[in-house]
């Protein structure tokens, strides 16, 4: 069973990857804790509600690994895992937490969503703008080239991105 985690900065089509991918593979996909969070608590969080986020999120991600497992499934498609939350911290704060620098549960391979989407603001997304994005797409490779994951940069626009994700895939595992 291999696990396929999303990476990358907000309003990339993580989530909406995420569930095309599970449709594809016929597995089950971890939604992104972080944003409910956000839509039950705002936006305006600290250090420790993004270490919060990471431990709920990584907990989800086993699970749903052991589920995929019992079930003899190929993969388990994760929106998100801690490392984008390491990701967040670096950007929102120029610095991550012990926590999520000890953070090593990585997934088999993880996409690296691409900026080439529009931004879409639906008021929990807050780094909008062109050079905001870049740096959070950098801050994002950044943390995957550090942590010495495998990982594929996925990019293009609806079937276009679906395909690129699954040749990454087809390719990695």
């Amino acid at each position: 069973m291999k696990r396929i985690c999303l990476h990358g900065p907000e309003s990339t089509g993580k989530s909406t990857l995420a569930t095309k991918l599970a449709v594809h593979f016929g597995c089950e996909t971890v939604p992104e804790y972080g944003r409910a969070y956000c839509e039950e608590h705002g936006t305006n969080i600290d250090m420790a509600a993004l270490d919060h986020i990471a431990v709920v999120q990584n907990e989800m991600n086993q699970a749903a690994a052991k589920r995929a497992l019992h079930l003899d499934c190929d993969y388990v498609i994760f929106d998100t895992d801690p490392l984008i939350t390491a990701a967040w911290a670096e950007m929102m704060f120029g610095r991550r937490s012990k926590q999520l620098r000890e953070f090593d549960g990585f997934a088999d391979l993880y996409l690296l969503l691409d900026i080439d989407l529009p931004f879409v603001g639906d008021g929990l997304r807050v780094y909008g703008h062109p050079e905001e994005r870049k740096q959070f797409f950098n801050l994002c490779q950044t943390e995957l080239d550090n942590r010495a994951v495998n990982y594929a940069v996925v990019r293009g626009q609806a079937d276009d991105r679906l395909s690129a994700a699954l040749a990454a895939i087809a390719a990695a595992c």
